[in-house]
């Protein structure tokens, strides 16, 4: 496929994400996009920095921990943005605008799905009063439900991409998947447990600052 196609391709992802926050009337405060762009970074360097490159392009990096660790503290929206725009930026400046396009709609996927787990089923917030196993669950739950969403999400838009953006064969493109799911998995785990930890951490410090806010959508 045309790269001038695939850079449409990508336009159109972070279009689709900017309506879906106007639609849940996602408010970009000044706060919020700064958290926002600090987790981006922090994707970014987790990826380009801490991975371990594997065949077909795949590799197993922490970058989606901040994914869902942003999904968790403020909501799905802006986990997603975060995930999206860090991670779909180390693949541009790769010179991959293809695999932008598909990491960007699988991040902001794994921001809205631990952002509804966290604040609309498990709701982390509230629980914690109850603390102990029950809380660890909860936070756990929340952290993981994108990341497991993802080892699926993953290799299916993967092959769409091997297939019909770099024209690969049926063939090649199985095998793809197959690796990938696999890696995902580990990627997956990894990245909900440092969430989890991270989360843990983070969140009554930047409670008792008033940094997160009181209220949480999608």
């Amino acid at each position: 496929m045309d790269t001038a196609v695939m850079w449409l391709l990508l336009f159109g992802a972070v279009a689709l994400a900017l309506l879906v926050a106007a639609l849940t009337r996602t408010e970009f405060t000044v706060r919020r996009i700064s958290i926002i762009g600090v987790m981006a970074g922090l994707s970014f360097v987790a990826y380009e920095f801490f991975r371990i490159p594997f065949a077909g392009g795949s590799s197993f990096h922490l970058g989606n921990t901040f994914t869902a660790l942003t999904a968790m503290l403020l909501d799905g929206v802006s986990g997603g943005l975060a995930g999206a725009i860090g991670l779909a930026l180390a693949d541009v400046l790769a010179g991959d605008p293809g695999y932008a396009f598909t990491t960007f709609i699988l991040k902001f996927i794994i921001g809205l799905v631990c952002g509804a787990a966290a604040h609309r089923l498990l709701h982390t917030r509230s629980g914690k009063a109850d603390g102990g196993p029950g809380y660890l669950l909860r936070v756990t739950g929340a952290a993981f439900s994108g990341l497991f969403v993802n080892v699926f999400t993953d290799p299916l838009l993967g092959y769409f991409r091997d297939r019909y953006i770099f024209g690969q064969t049926v063939e090649v493109a199985s095998v793809l998947v197959k690796v990938t799911g696999g890696v995902t998995l580990v990627n997956s785990l990894v990245s909900t447990v440092c969430a989890v930890v991270l989360y843990l951490a983070l969140e009554p410090a930047l409670q008792r600052a008033h940094l997160l806010p009181k209220e949480h959508r999608i």
